[in-house]
């Protein structure tokens, strides 16, 4: 009696896998075809900020749609109060992590985030950022990726211009 609920069962499972693949294919991949592979030493990384550099993984962090980047930081390197637009997903890879919440930038309140650390910053969220020893952070979410600061003056892309 159970044998042909089983089989019903497994044909069922095996009818929606065949007729709804979008439904079931991996988290994040985007088809077989497009699979991406990085090994550590072929990451290749550019300078974003002062003591800090970026390396693009996935998708294009500039553009709408799900992006992945890792972000190496320098010892001691900061990032002033900022915040984004959407949400932000951060995995310290290597390293520890510091950040803290608000429009201001206060040491005594940064907390340390060592390596396997995961954070979600909601979008809006004001936040800044600090490392103790060189630190690799992987960040992903929904493009575009953008850095708005509390103050602009922090702004290291408007300095000298």
């Amino acid at each position: 009696m159970k044998k042909p609920v089983i089989t019903f069962a497994f044909v069922a499972l095996l009818a929606f896998i065949c007729l709804c693949p979008d439904v079931v294919q991996a988290q994040g991949s985007t088809s077989a075809a497009s699979a991406v592979t990085i090994t550590p030493d072929a990451v290749k990384w550019n300078p974003l900020l002062p003591g800090i550099q970026i390396s693009a993984l996935a998708g294009d962090s500039s553009k709408p749609g799900p992006y992945t980047v890792r972000l190496k930081f320098a010892d001691g390197a900061r990032v002033a109060p900022h915040w984004h637009p959407e949400d932000e997903s951060v995995t310290v890879i290597q390293g520890t992590f510091l950040a803290g919440m608000g429009e201001k930038y206060d040491a005594a309140s940064l907390h340390e985030f060592p390596t396997g650390s995961f954070i979600l910053m909601p979008k809006q969220m004001r936040h800044f950022a600090a490392a103790r020893g060189e630190t690799i952070v992987q960040l992903h979410g929904n493009g575009p990726f953008v850095i708005n600061y509390v103050n602009p003056a922090d702004d290291p892309s408007k300095s000298n211009k």
